[in-house]
């Protein structure tokens, strides 16, 4: 019986490896071309509704938002389902498909988490924070969900220990955390009366994560030139 168990964790073992080693492999200059895009798809998105549309986070939170996940959630999809896991048994369509699936569920969890930490409820507020939910969903569980798919150990190891160990994880680890960090640090002026109207929920909120989202990609581009700095020396 216990070599058998021994054998079965060896198994495991090498199956988790091969998974990990069957992704497509990020050079610096993808990882830069990949966070470029994407922070150029929020800026388009703000550019859009700014100059087309006259409305921004503060008039029309509601909205903006919404066209915001429109513009980013696809690009995101897109850009990461190339770099999946197991590319000769997941088809570039099944990654994009798990992509558009995980946009929905994450907006759940986030919108869950939120309400805990103190979101304010009501039917006014459901609409802000439906679509706030679906951006932080593009930017968090999107490009995990098209990446590891259902992998259980990637999901643990990237959000519940925060310990990603190739660059194409730590290019999905950092700016999700970037996001959550920005949202909570951007939340802190709301309870204050200064009575001002970019303190609605979730205006300051939205503006933190966006923050916290670009600031955290250029942090994990240097994590990138690191980690690709190690496996060449490795090599060597």
């Amino acid at each position: 019986m216990e070599e058998e168990k021994k054998k079965k964790e060896m198994g495991n073992i090498a199956k988790a490896s091969t998974a990990e080693n069957s992704s497509r492999s990020v050079s610096a200059l993808q990882a830069l071309s990949i966070h470029l895009i994407c922070g150029l798809g929020l800026s388009i998105a703000l550019w859009v509704a700014h100059n087309l549309y006259s409305i921004n986070l503060v008039s029309d939170p509601s909205r903006t938002l919404r066209l915001i996940w429109i513009v980013e959630s696809p690009i995101v999809t897109l850009l990461y389902s190339w770099f999946r896991l197991n590319p000769e048994q997941c088809s570039y369509l099944k990654a994009v498909g798990r992509g558009i699936l995980a946009l929905p569920v994450g907006a759940l969890v986030t919108a869950l988490g939120a309400i805990v930490l103190g979101a304010p409820v009501g039917i006014e507020y459901l609409p802000k924070t439906i679509n706030w939910s679906l951006l932080m969903s593009s930017c968090m569980f999107v490009p995990a969900a098209s990446v590891f798919g259902s992998s259980w150990s990637h999901w643990q190891r990237i959000f519940a220990y925060t310990k990603p160990n190739e660059s194409l994880e730590y290019m999905i680890c950092i700016p999700a955390h970037g996001a959550v960090i920005g949202a909570w640090l951007g939340a802190w002026p709301m309870p204050l009366d200064w009575e001002r109207p970019w303190q609605e929920w979730p205006v300051c909120v939205t503006y933190g994560a966006m923050t916290g989202y670009l600031l955290a990609m250029v942090v994990s581009l240097g994590f990138v030139l690191v980690h690709g700095g190690r496996q060449h020396r490795k090599r060597d």
